[in-house]
């Protein structure tokens, strides 16, 4: 499952939420676990399936880097030192999974952004690093062409 990534060497950065993956000497990629019952599909680590409830045991999974656009929203206010207009976005992911992060390499334009879409998943170091100096790898969302 190839990924689109900023820089080839991102082994050394810290995976910003815990279902980013950033394994040495691979690419990164986003976890999420699979019902051994149903087999729903959800975002991170889970011990029992909200779809049909079972406390069997969940597979942990790689989710497509590729999906598309649920619904999104255009951000004009912000926290200081976040840059606006920017778009927040939901995306079902191929073959299961959805995830919530920014769409980035489009206009913020209603006009320009489709519901149902296809993007792809691109990582890419975050912009901002902690109090400690650390950076850390991101992901967002872009068109896919």
């Amino acid at each position: 499952m190839p990924s689109s990534v900023e820089s080839s060497d991102h082994s050394d950065l810290l995976p910003v939420v815990p279902f980013l993956k950033n394994p040495a000497g691979a690419d990164p990629y986003l976890e999420g676990a699979r019902c051994t019952h149903c087999h729903a599909i959800f975002l991170g680590p889970r011990e029992t399936c909200s779809s049909c409830g079972a406390r069997d045991p969940m597979e942990t999974i790689p989710l497509s880097n590729q999906g598309e656009l649920y619904v999104y929203s255009i951000v004009f206010r912000s926290f200081p030192g976040i840059e606006v207009p920017y778009v927040s976005a939901i995306v079902d992911l191929d073959g299961g999974g959805t995830v919530k992060g920014n769409l980035i390499n489009i206009d913020p334009d209603p006009e320009k952004i489709k519901m149902g879409m296809p993007v792809e998943i691109v990582y890419k170091t975050a912009p901002r690093k902690d109090a400690d100096g650390n950076e850390y790898l991101t992901y967002y969302f872009q068109p896919r062409s």
